[in-house]
């Protein structure tokens, strides 16, 4: 973190950072396993080509990576892709001990989704968008207005803004235009307790003591998340090439 970065984005890295630090404890993630090397975005390919002419750009399938399936499906996201994930499947799983609705339930598994994947800004717009074409729209919507509500104490359902937050910003942070600009729409909402839920089941949800399998979640991903009969990425969504993105991250070597 920087102080050239806004509020939401040095959230955002505070967040990444502990949910990186927990998946650690527990196994490293596949990507880290599987290819040591930075994972990052790429420099420049101008650059790259100047200085090493024998480097060339990796069209396919990155060989650092466990090859997906013809027709990958979520599941095999979370597997080959999305490493331990284990700060959303403890939000999921405190979901379901709260006895929420199965759609909130995998909005809490997905709440995240973005970060896991390849976008680390505004995790909760980019994941809405991400998941969007397959899911209930009550769950793209807490997706997106979980990162607005963070921000933002709730007494009825016993949030306070994060000790984490005070600590890493001071308790004098103030929320980006934008963030507030959506909070007061949101908070209206008929489906503000939605994305509240999200708030409530995520912050808490660090815990490296806690396993928890991807398998718990098996039929509640069945019967609320749509999965494109030509796999993720090939489907004829307007998100499909995120997805692709993240099958075969472009690399040079």
């Amino acid at each position: 973190m920087n102080d050239a970065m806004s509020l939401s984005q040095r959230a955002d890295a505070l967040e990444q950072k502990m949910s990186d630090e927990l998946d650690y404890i527990l196994i490293k993630s596949r990507l880290y396993s599987m290819a040591e090397a930075d994972m990052g975005p790429a420099p420049n390919a101008g650059a790259i080509m100047a200085q090493n002419p024998r480097a060339r750009v990796l069209m396919g399938d990155d060989p650092r990576l466990p090859r997906m399936p013809e027709k990958p499906t979520l599941i095999d996201f979370f597997h080959y892709r999305f490493g331990p994930a284990a700060h959303v499947l403890q939000s999921a799983r405190h979901a379901v001990r709260a006895g929420l609705p199965e759609k909130m339930v995998l909005a809490c598994l997905l709440h995240d989704i973005s970060t896991m994947g390849f976008i680390r800004g505004d995790h909760g717009y980019w994941g809405a968008q991400l998941v969007e074409p397959y899911v209930d729209p009550e769950v793209t919507w807490a997706i997106r207005a979980h990162q607005v509500l963070r921000f933002y104490p709730d007494e009825s359902v016993g949030y306070e803004y994060p000790a984490s937050y005070v600590k890493a910003f001071g308790a004098d942070y103030r929320p980006d235009p934008y963030i507030e600009a959506d909070y007061q729409r949101m908070k209206n909402h008929k489906w503000y307790m939605s994305g509240r839920m999200i708030t409530v089941h995520d912050i808490y949800s660090f815990d490296p003591t806690v396993e928890v399998e991807l398998e718990e979640f098996t039929d509640v991903i069945g019967r609320n998340f749509r999965q494109p009969e030509e796999g993720l990425g090939y489907d004829n969504s307007p998100v499909a090439h995120m997805w692709r993105a993240m099958i075969r991250p472009a690399k040079y070597l």
